[in-house]
């Protein structure tokens, strides 16, 4: 049986991803930069791993993932994989989708690699349009949480099953699970042995919610997290002039960590506490082409070695 002991480590590493670069899940028209771009800058700035990106960003064949990401001194520590998980016809291409990413990570020498699962995040115009601001009627009904629940448990038992690996799920702006209240839900209706969590602070923030009582109270399932800020004059803007997701991404609402409202000092030592001793992955996420990207993950890597990780 798989739990959430597998993967500890020693300590706290810090790691950053390509969405950091614009290499994002969605599919947008613009261009991100190349993967040996952003794998160098990752290393430049002082992370010691990386997550995969979407398939193909990377090389898709073991020997070639593994050369390349060794060639920076990474290591490659999950990989997201979007499922449009209340729609029961999309599992089974979802599992396929899992199993494919999870052979890659596992063939290439990462077998303590996580699966990323989260919603097909951005496709559903009412929750896109509305990320930030969901109400109760925006949810999932009865039946769809069932829907929803029964694939995220099919794919995280097919990838411990075939590969021995974690699954995590992810909770989004822009998908089913934004809220607090959402993700408590879908918590509440998986197995904590099976199914664990990636919390991530800005995601968690942007819904709604504080993420120093979030943390606390789903600890026990928190495999994985990721740190991103969350910039509430950005959302109250948001909020205000009625923009959709990819609009308050564009506008900043995930800022640089320590220019938002996320408490990083009281994360870490609520997770140092509680002897969480995984991956932190930074995340500020931006769409291609916008920003500095190589600048803000320096002063991230920066304001955490001043909270001493």
């Amino acid at each position: 049986m798989v739990t959430k002991i597998l993967g500890k480590m020693d300590t706290i590493k810090i790691a950053n991803a390509p969405c950091s670069w614009g290499a994002l899940e969605f599919d947008l028209d613009a261009k991100a930069p190349d993967h040996l771009q952003v794998l160098q800058e990752i290393q430049e700035t002082g992370y010691v791993g990386t997550e995969l990106g979407d398939w193909g960003f990377m090389p898709t064949e073991p020997v070639a993932l593994r050369a390349v990401v060794g060639r920076y001194g990474l290591d490659m520590i999950g990989a997201f994989v979007p499922v449009a998980l209340a729609d029961g016809a999309a599992h089974e291409q979802g599992i396929a989708n899992a199993l494919r990413v999870a052979a890659l990570l596992k063939d290439a020498g990462y077998p303590e690699a996580v699966i990323v699962l989260a919603d097909d995040n951005g496709t559903v115009a009412e929750r896109t349009t509305h990320a930030g601001r969901i109400s109760p009627d925006m949810g999932l009904d009865e039946a769809r949480w069932s829907t929803f629940a029964r694939g995220a448990t099919a794919v995280a038992k097919a990838v411990r099953d075939r590969h021995g690996m974690r699954t995590v799920f992810h909770h989004h702006c822009a998908g089913y699970v934004e809220t607090p209240e959402e993700l408590d839900r879908l918590l509440s209706l998986t197995d904590p042995e099976l199914l664990g969590l990636c919390f991530d602070t800005g995601h968690y923030a942007f819904g709604g919610g504080d993420p120093l009582t979030g943390i606390a109270k789903h600890r026990e399932r928190i495999w994985h997290v990721h740190f991103k800020d969350y910039d509430p004059q950005v959302g109250e803007q948001s909020r205000m002039n009625g923009w959709d997701y990819f609009e308050s991404v564009r506008q900043g609402v995930f800022c640089e960590l320590g220019k938002g409202s996320v408490d990083f000092a009281g994360v870490l030592d609520m997770l140092k506490k509680t002897d969480y001793r995984g991956w932190i992955v930074v995340e500020q996420d931006v769409l291609p082409g916008m920003g500095t990207p190589k600048v803000c993950a320096r002063n991230n890597r920066v304001y955490l070695e001043q909270l001493a990780v």
